[in-house]
C-alpha cells in the first residue's frame, strides 16, 4: 500500500535517507518522521512523512547528488555529489556550514556515520563518518558538529589493475563501518582481488580479506551478527559469515 509520495518535476531522485530516532526516544502516535532526498540538479530536500510536505531544499552542490545521510542524532545531513565533493548542511538552519573536496573528481558512493567513544582512538568528536569515491578511496573522519569540529582521521586508497575506460563500468567502491568490531571497517570494490578487506582503524592495517567469487555491487551489514550481505551482478545475493577478530 502507498502510504505517501513526493514528486519534484523535471528532477531525478538519486539517494535517500531515513532522519534516526534519537538513542532512548520510545515512538509515539502523530511522531514526526523525515526523509532526506538527493537530486540532480544539486538539491538536497527535506519530507515530512506524517505531514506530507516538503519541509526544507538546500543547495549545496553544483553537481548532481550520489550519496547522503544524516548524522547520527539527527542534526546534520551529509551529501556528496558527482563531482566528488561532500557537503556538511544543518536542516534546522538550512546553512552548509562545511565543504570538503578531498574526493574531488571522482563520484561520492557511500557516506556513513556511526557514534563513538569521546577519546576512542585518540580524537575528539561523538561522531565518526566515512566517504567512498568511485576511485577505490575511503575517508575517514571525526566530529563534533556543536563545537564546529571535523578531523581527518584516515585515508585510505585501494590498488586495482588497469580496468575498462571510464569508472561506469566498473563495480562500485563501498565501505561500512563494522557494527560488531568497532574501529574498523568493511571495504568491497574493483581491485587486485575479489575480496571483503576488514580494515582497523587502530592499526592502520588490514586484518583479514574473505574471498567473494565476484565483485561485489551492493554491501550491507549485519547490525548485530558477524553477517554480511552482498549482492552481485548476475543476481546473487549472498549471506557471508564474518569472523570478528
Amino acid at each position: 500500500e502507498l502510504v505517501v509520495q513526493f514528486q519534484v518535476l523535471n528532477q531525478s531522485c538519486q539517494c535517500v535517507a531515513w532522519k534516526p530516532r534519537p538513542i532512548g526516544a520510545w515512538p509515539y502516535p502523530g511522531e514526526s518522521q523525515h526523509v532526506v532526498a538527493g537530486y540532480s540538479d544539486g538539491t538536497v530536500r527535506v519530507f515530512s512523512v506524517s505531514r506530507t510536505e516538503m519541509e526544507l531544499k538546500m543547495h549545496p552542490h553544483a553537481a548532481a547528488l550520489t550519496a547522503v545521510t544524516y548524522s547520527t542524532d539527527g542534526e546534520m545531513i551529509l551529501s556528496g555529489g558527482k563531482d566528488g565533493t561532500v557537503a556538511v548542511s544543518s536542516p534546522r538552519t538550512g546553512m552548509t556550514i562545511h565543504v570538503l573536496a578531498d574526493h574531488k573528481g571522482s563520484p561520492i558512493t557511500v557516506l556513513q556515520c556511526t557514534r563513538k567513544q569521546y577519546y576512542d582512538l585518540g580524537v575528539e568528536g561523538g561522531e565518526l563518518w566515512l566517504a567512498t569515491s568511485s576511485d577505490r578511496r575511503v575517508s575517514v573522519w571525526a566530529s563534533d558538529w556543536l563545537q564546529d569540529k571535523c578531523e581527518l582521521l584516515d585515508w585510505l586508497s585501494f590498488p586495482a589493475p588497469a580496468g575498462p575506460e571510464g569508472l561506469d563500468s566498473l563495480p562500485p567502491s563501498l565501505a561500512a563501518f563494522c557494527p560488531w568490531e568497532h574501529g574498523v571497517l568493511v571495504y568491497v570494490g574493483f581491485g587486485l582481488q575479489t575480496e571483503a578487506l576488514f580494515y582497523s582503524l587502530r592499526k592502520k592495517q588490514v586484518l583479514r580479506k574473505i574471498s567473494l567469487p565476484a565483485f561485489a555491487t551492493s554491501l550491507s551489514l549485519s547490525p548485530a551478527a558477524p553477517f554480511m550481505a552482498l549482492g552481485f551482478g548476475d543476481l546473487l545475493l549472498r549471506l557471508q559469515p564474518c569472523r570478528a577478530g
